[in-house]
């Protein structure tokens, strides 16, 4: 199989940060200030990047898929669960992103949001057909575009745009805590699908950590750009600023450049989750079934508030990450040729429980840093305690 340089490693995340997801949600922000915004967001995104780190370590390590991966915790059957649900939240977020390109597109070029739900969904379906490994001077293409337009939408907003704008319409301030929570929530929702890049790399760590690096960075950027719009120009609208600026075909090139990058990771994940739900599937073609069931479904449904998904993506997530965390860096054991690991998908369901009650507390450093670590120790406990019992 053709590996992936530690560059091309880092080119696929730079196209996964440059997202209008993440620029819209950056404007929730702007309520608490550029100075605290910032904080929340750095905060956020260090604790995210460092889980999105070690979850990509491990597939890296094993060369597993992230599904697979999974199974090394659950086992072959328990881990199935957790496949289902990706390719479930995955068809999710393919929707979603097509849905906000399209919108966003439709403000620049007025031809109805579902012509450009089309074009979006057939430009995914072609990276698709391309595949990940042979994209090489489209992806470099697209993501110099990317650079340079980012740069020039950057200079519209923090150099053209005027501080003091009245940010209430983008809602109530959120306490920091929540702010720190919703900065986690990105690179969160990349953690049960990481793996499925980091396995195919020459250099396993190398890429890991340009994949890391690459995405928190960008990651941050788009956020940014998000609460800069709403601070200094009062438009949460990336589209109506850019027509503003006069930019044009530039606008459209970056919205739908940024959608079909970020979307398309989603998709080709969804294919390889797939494959271990059933190795008769094509990762291919199920990424392509999941991008028109996307499509279908950007085209039909209102999808403007994405809260509520992230923090259910978090509370199945973030305890699933928690146990693996704990089997592979702390305990060093496998599940891998049991059907079902029963001791650890309790401490999961455990965890998912914690994350939904940690969700009505306000802690500074938001709900998934706490429940995670907490979720490792029950882990760490339960396996200890289980092996002295097998002994007595």
């Amino acid at each position: 199989m053709k590996k992936t340089s530690t560059f091309q490693n880092g080119l696929i995340w730079f196209g996964a940060g440059v997202s209008i997801a993440e620029i819209l949600t950056g404007t929730y922000f702007a309520p608490l200030g550029m100075g605290k915004g910032i904080l929340a967001i750095v905060i956020g995104h260090v604790i995210g990047c460092a889980l999105f780190f070690f979850a990509g370590l491990i597939g890296g390590r094993t060369g597993l898929s992230a599904m697979e991966t999974v199974k090394m915790s659950f086992g072959q059957k328990g881990g199935l669960l957790f496949a289902f649900l990706n390719v479930l939240q995955l068809v999710g977020w393919t929707a979603i992103m097509i849905y906000d390109g399209a919108l966003a597109t439709n403000g620049i070029f007025d031809t109805g949001a579902w012509v450009w739900c089309l074009v979006i969904g057939v430009l995914i379906v072609v990276w698709i057909l391309i595949g990940i490994t042979n994209l090489g001077w489209v992806n470099r293409i697209s993501m110099a575009a990317l650079f340079i337009l980012t740069l020039v939408l950057c200079k519209v907003i923090f150099i053209d745009g005027r501080p003091g704008a009245d940010t209430s319409a983008f809602g109530e301030a959120m306490s920091f805590g929540a702010a720190v929570e919703l900065a986690v929530a990105m690179p969160l929702s990349w953690l049960p699908l990481v793996s499925d890049y980091t396995r195919e790399a020459q250099k396993p760590f190398g890429a890991t950590v340009a994949s890391t690096l690459t995405y928190g960075l960008v990651s941050c950027w788009m956020y940014i750009i998000g609460m800069g719009a709403a601070i200094y120009t009062g438009e949460g609208d990336i589209a109506l600023i850019m027509v503003k600026a006069g930019l044009g075909i530039a606008a459209l090139i970056i919205l739908i450049l940024s959608t079909v990058t970020t979307t398309f990771l989603d998709a080709w994940s969804a294919g390889i989750s797939s494959e271990s739900l059933s190795k008769k599937l094509s990762g291919k073609w199920v990424a392509v079934a999941v991008t028109v069931i996307g499509t279908a479904a950007a085209m039909l449904f209102p999808m403007d508030d994405i809260t509520d998904f992230l923090y259910l993506i978090g509370s199945v997530f973030a305890p699933m990450i928690a146990v693996q965390l704990a089997d592979n860096f702390i305990l060093r054991r496998s599940s891998f040729e049991l059907s079902f690991d029963w001791l650890n998908l309790c401490v999961w369901l455990v965890g998912f429980g914690l994350y939904r009650w940690l969700m009505t507390v306000d802690i500074v450093v938001g709900n998934t840093l706490p429940d995670m670590l907490i979720t490792m120790l029950i882990c760490v406990a339960a396996r200890k305690l289980s092996a002295s019992g097998r002994r007595a």
